[in-house]
């Protein structure tokens, strides 16, 4: 057990200064005066006072040696001189400058909080307080005071960074293209990563690289077919009129059939999605019939007109002629947008039309559907609400159809055509150009 030291003595004054810093909110100088009230009760130890402050013995000698040389004062911490901030000014087309940046806080937020240092920082706030104003630190403070110091606002940006040396050469990614482009891989339609990776010595993920950089994707193949309609470009010039100037006092449908929509049920229950989990479903199905969709898009509000009928037939267009006569008024001429269907050239279409003068057909070129915008109507359709669904019943199908034709007409987004015609035909000669220089006169 340890000796009771000496107590320290103390005057009135020194005693009541001491109490009244131990309510002190400077927990630091609180804590000392405690120390030295504790070592002037007679019977005290170091080390009891220690236990009972919670500090350790040598803290309690140095307090009590700085008051014996010292009094009050030596238990309070001089006050701090720090480093003198350099000066930051920041002139009128500075200011406006970093204000447009502060206001990029959604698509570089980086300078934009950068912007908002310097800001704070013009205002006459230390390191210290616009830290806690940006709730940052004050060293990311002062490092970008000193840049606006040292370089103004461009100071405030990213420099480019070199980064490593290259490892892949200018001829081996030529080597590359070429290869992907002129040749295919032995027994194989077409190369993929790892293929080209071993054949060029290299990793996939740079062939990988070096195919988004240029634009090639091996693994992607898709369908075209030119028209051979010889009034093609007439017709696409009237088609597109419609589309982005139709006539006054006239509605403007886009009309086709989607044949054959099976209603197939999946062999076994759909499992639904769940946490880390997505929707599963057997690739095999069972057959419950099939059923044909009617569709006439008003051009104008995206809205649709649809009936299921078990064929496409002469007689069935018809009677769907009459379903958009009924709902369209009577004052208004009716312009319809439609394929080259045999169904839709019948004698029974035609005089049905010479009864009705106010409808107009307007034929899409051959093998050129995708000038009719119901088909993306037809895509959003499939997408959403027959792809994945599995029906038991034709009468279920023409439900889940009916129900998204409702969705749709609910939200009443037209689609919106933004090509010209000379944009389009433009595009038609690029790309049959194309195609002959790759085949030639085959």
């Amino acid at each position: 057990m340890s000796r009771p030291a000496t107590p320290v003595s103390l005057t009135l004054q020194q005693r009541e200064e001491l109490e009244r810093l131990t309510g002190s909110l400077n927990k630091r100088a609180a804590q000392r005066a405690s120390i030295i009230l504790a070592v002037s009760i007679e019977g005290m130890t170091h080390h009891s006072v220690a236990l009972e402050l919670g500090t350790v013995e040598p803290t309690i000698r140095r307090w009590r040696k700085r008051f014996e040389e010292n009094g009050v004062a030596g238990l309070v911490d001089a006050p701090r001189s720090g480093k003198t901030l350099s000066t930051l000014v920041v002139t009128l087309d500075q200011r406006e400058e970093l204000e447009r940046f502060a206001r990029r806080i959604r698509t570089n937020r980086n300078l934009a909080f950068r912007a908002l240092i310097i800001l704070a920082s013009a205002e006459g706030l230390n390191n210290t307080q616009a830290a806690a104003k940006l709730k940052t630190t004050a060293g990311t403070i002062g490092k970008w005071r000193r840049r606006f110091i040292s370089d103004g606002v461009a100071g405030l940006l990213d420099e480019p960074r070199p980064g490593g040396k290259r490892k892949i050469s200018d001829d081996q990614i030529e080597a590359i293209i070429v290869k992907t482009l002129e040749t295919k891989p032995k027994g194989r339609t077409h190369w993929s990563t790892r293929k080209m990776a071993e054949k060029a010595g290299i990793s996939p993920s740079s062939v990988s690289r070096i195919w988004r950089a240029f634009g090639l994707q091996p693994h992607i193949v898709k369908g075209f077919k030119f028209s051979n309609d010889p009034l093609f470009v007439e017709k696409v010039r009237d088609i597109v009129g419609l589309y982005m100037s139709p006539p006054d006092n006239a509605v403007v449908f886009s009309f086709d059939e989607k044949p054959q929509i099976q209603a197939l049920e999946r062999a076994q229950p759909i499992l639904p999605m769940d946490l880390g989990q997505p929707e599963r479903q057997t690739h095999n199905y069972i057959r419950h019939g099939k059923t044909d969709l009617f569709a006439a898009l008003n051009v104008a509000t995206g809205k649709v007109i649809a009936q299921t009928k078990k064929r496409h037939r002469s007689k069935d267009f018809v009677a769907f002629l009459r379903v958009l006569d009924k709902a369209v008024e009577p004052s208004l001429q009716v312009h319809v947008i439609l394929d080259n269907l045999s169904a839709h050239k019948s004698a029974m279409v035609k005089r049905w039309l010479v009864k009705h003068p106010r409808f107009q057909f307007h034929f899409t070129p051959t093998y050129s559907a995708w000038l009719n915008l119901v088909e993306r109507f037809f895509g959003l359709l499939t997408q959403h609400a027959l792809q994945r669904g599995s029906h038991t019943s034709i009468p279920q199908l023409k439900r889940a159809i009916h129900d998204y034709v409702d969705a749709h007409n609910e939200e009443g987004k037209p689609f919106v055509w933004t090509k010209s015609a000379d944009e389009v035909l433009d595009s038609v000669q690029r790309f049959a150009t194309r195609t002959l220089l790759v085949h030639g006169d085959e």
